[in-house]
């Protein structure tokens, strides 16, 4: 069981994911103003599913605050599927998105998958040249440098870096990370992707190559 979040305005919307989610044997707290979010209270949610698209408060800055004190996924509902806001939201800390209208068993799979990541420990540390990544921590540096990577970048950076070498296509990358495929949307994987080499060409390192027509590898 895990404790879920879920800002919308819309109420109809808030039923919804409440019921769906409810019957997968999780509890879910509602708010439908996200001007009530209690950021003292955040660190209690497992996840936390935010609409885009709400008055005074929109979810790219309320995502913004909220990555800012806990470290659990972050999921938008958006109708808003340009690749600027994907971007964005993603770029703000955000792990995933779920475009509205959006089917009860995509909804269902993509919190489970993304309670399960964060069930997964890791104990290793991995060295691959200046970059090294730790992760019981979750952490990857260049030299003495931390990089500033969300979770989903994180994970998606560790999983090229332990199969360095190998190539894999974006559904490969999005099964094994989220840890499913049915219904997925792979295109988060490419603005994932864009994000973590910015990163790392700040630091003049670009380990991620494109195979193209085939998909990423970590060399």
């Amino acid at each position: 069981m895990a404790n879920i979040l879920v800002v919308d305005d819309d109420t109809t919307i808030l039923t919804l994911i409440e019921n769906v989610l409810m019957k997968s044997g999780h509890f879910v707290k509602k708010i439908d103003n996200p001007e009530q979010v209690m950021f003292e209270n955040l660190h209690y949610f497992d996840l936390i599913i935010l609409d885009i698209m709400m008055p005074n408060v929109n979810g790219f800055e309320l995502c913004s605050r909220i990555r800012a004190q806990v470290d659990a996924p972050i999921l938008f509902l958006t109708a808003k599927t340009e690749e600027a806001d994907i971007i964005k939201g993603l770029g703000l800390g955000a792990d995933d998105y779920i475009k509205k209208p959006f089917g009860v068993h995509e909804l269902r799979a993509r919190v489970e998958a993304h309670i399960r990541r964060e069930q997964r420990e890791k104990i290793h540390t991995v060295h691959l040249g200046n970059i090294r990544f730790f992760m019981s921590s979750k952490e990857c540096f260049i030299l003495e440098h931390k990089l500033p990577l969300t979770k989903s970048e994180y994970e998606i950076s560790e999983y090229l870096a332990l199969h360095h070498g190998q190539v894999f296509s974006k559904e490969q990358i999005f099964e094994s990370v989220f840890g499913f495929d049915k219904e997925s949307n792979v295109s988060v994987i490419v603005e994932h992707i864009k994000n973590i080499r910015a990163k790392f060409i700040e630091y003049k390192e670009e380990p991620i190559k494109t195979v193209w027509g085939i998909g990423y590898k970590w060399e």
